[in-house]
């Protein structure tokens, strides 16, 4: 019988704080190497325990959780400093793609850096690489802007401003503001093109590029329910 080989076991994880990547919608898009941290680390940082323990069971992953998000980041921050100077190893993730990328997570790392703390990034997936791969419009350089003011007259000030960029324009929705959006966008600019992302990598994903006003009119007789990243083309492109 042939002699099986040993198997590795594996060190363990210097002391310091993890930033993790996790899927936008599909399980199968966790990295193995993301899959390995979260199964190595002493503490799993959580945006929501309710919603990361799916992802755990998913990948049989059975370190314990504990909740950090934008409501208690600061709080959490000297607690998970202590944690690291102690010697552990603590993961931080988001419900969806990178911490600190228009989701909890900045002050977390900003205050492990400012004690000195190691660092470490496992990247995985991100709505915004997905969208600029998706538009076709050119991946050299792009402006992410994230979520809009929700104030009519202030998001429409800067609406206005960024369809003058001659980069592609990143930006999230919310799906109760998606039209809103997609009006504005008609208004301002009704010939330009959009990169609309609708439930990326989930079952119900939805990308296309049309004009904003055709973009407007192909919504108004369509669901706008789910998670929106969109591209807009850049300016005299």
């Amino acid at each position: 019988m042939p002699e099986l080989p040993e198997l590795s076991v594996p060190e363990p994880l210097p002391p310091g704080l993890y930033v993790v990547g996790t899927p936008i919608g599909h399980l199968a898009d966790m990295t193995m190497r993301a899959i390995d941290t979260l199964r190595q680390v002493d503490t799993i940082l959580a945006e929501d325990t309710r919603h990361t323990i799916k992802l755990l069971s998913h990948y049989d992953i059975h370190t314990p959780l504990v909740s950090c998000h934008k409501f208690n980041e600061a709080k959490r921050s000297e607690f998970i400093v202590r944690r690291i100077q102690a010697g552990a190893a603590l993961a931080l993730v988001s419900d969806a793609g990178m911490p600190g990328v228009s989701d909890p997570g900045g002050r977390v790392v900003a205050a492990c850096r400012s004690a000195q703390c190691n660092v470490f990034v496992v990247p995985g997936a991100s709505a915004v690489t997905a969208a600029v791969s998706l538009s076709g419009m050119g991946g050299d350089r792009f402006h992410f802007e994230g979520f809009l003011s929700p104030k009519s007259a202030t998001r429409r000030r800067r609406l206005a401003a960024l369809l003058q960029f001659d980069v592609p324009v990143v930006l999230y929705e919310s799906p109760h503001r998606a039209m809103k959006l997609l009006d504005e966008l008609a208004d301002l600019a009704p010939d330009r093109r959009v990169l609309i992302g609708r439930e990326l990598t989930k079952k119900f994903e939805q990308s296309f590029v049309m004009t904003a006003l055709e973009c407007r009119d192909y919504f108004s007789t369509h669901t706008t329910k789910g998670e929106w990243v969109v591209v807009i083309e850049p300016c005299n492109s």
